[in-house]
């Protein structure tokens, strides 16, 4: 059996997909996932993103959390997470994402969460509490990926107090597309937020990830890649855009062989990442663990070497 990501369409409706965006339905723990996270009572963005890597990754035992509810302050043009007036954050929901994790077993987990401008520190503080409680009851890594909190330096700095292992903040596009798709977004504020993670905290890995398919060219993706080596981003995701709903969403404009993948990431590596992972499926938060492992293990030698 084959696993399909969902139907995408333009303007005409449905579109055909391409060989390579289908696989093997996986097999797993799938059952266990998803008991355990229902009972934590703690959003996922597999869920609420529609992500199409839900099945292998649930599978495998490994979810990234979306803390501070499921309704997002912003409205982006590509995001299935639903755009409403926030729920005031839970206070226990830092005890129950780290009972969550422990019972997973997990050795590597991404936090993310939705924007919440309308709180009066975007919500970093309750980050933070989530990522010590985790570190305080489970040996598991933890990869932070917040909105841009308006790139302000306390709001950073109380999320880089409590010490993720990585901070990941996603640049999701080329400069020219962010006002029209991402109008809630500033690409410059995120290339900010990045510089700042480094100022504040040059020990904590930083990385990015963007998508393809909305209409960018190549030289445009050169140059994101270059604005993110020139602001220190160590690690670097590339994955291909698939419209979440037949309406609402803006459409593909292209689909991304798996060769153009292997030529982006190439030029990125070539730029200086220490990690690129780049094709299809990719996403912020896929197979994270192990392209932590290995961005940790160069990081390390990076730092000692100077």
């Amino acid at each position: 059996m084959e696993l399909s990501v969902l139907p995408h369409s333009g303007s005409s409706g449905k579109r055909r997909l391409p060989p390579w965006l289908k696989r093997p339905l996986p097999t797993g723990d799938f059952s266990h996932t998803r008991s355990v996270v229902a009972a934590s009572g703690v959003a996922t963005v597999c869920e609420e993103a529609h992500c199409p890597n839900l099945s292998e990754c649930w599978s495998k035992r490994h979810a990234t959390f979306m803390i501070l509810g499921d309704k997002c302050t912003r409205r982006c043009h590509y995001c299935a997470v639903n755009t409403a007036r926030p729920d005031p954050p839970e206070e226990n929901e830092p005890h129950r994402l780290a009972e969550a994790i422990e019972k997973l077993e997990l050795r590597h987990v991404v936090l993310t969460a939705v924007a919440r401008d309308d709180l009066p520190d975007e919500g970093a503080g309750h980050f933070a509490k989530c990522v010590t409680a985790i570190h305080d009851r489970c040996p598991t890594t933890v990869e932070v990926l917040p909105a841009d909190f308006h790139a302000r330096p306390d709001c950073i700095a109380t999320l880089c107090e409590a010490e993720p292992e990585l901070f990941n903040h996603n640049i999701e596009m080329v400069d020219r597309l962010t006002p029209k798709i991402r109008p809630h977004g500033n690409y410059r504020l995120s290339l900010d937020v990045l510089r700042i993670v480094k100022e504040i905290a040059p020990h904590i890995i930083t990385k990015s990830g963007l998508m393809v398919g909305l209409g960018e060219n190549v030289s445009e993706l050169h140059q994101t890649l270059a604005d993110l080596r020139s602001v220190g981003c160590d690690v670097l995701t590339i994955g291909q855009y698939l419209q979440p709903t037949l309406n609402g969403h803006v459409p593909v404009t292209k689909y991304y062989t798996p060769e153009e993948f292997d030529e982006l990431a190439d030029y990125a590596r070539n730029l200086g990442f220490l990690s690129v992972a780049s094709g299809p499926f990719v996403r912020s938060s896929y197979n994270a663990a192990e392209v932590f492992d290995e961005s940790k293990r160069r990081f390390d030698v990076q730092r000692e070497s100077t």
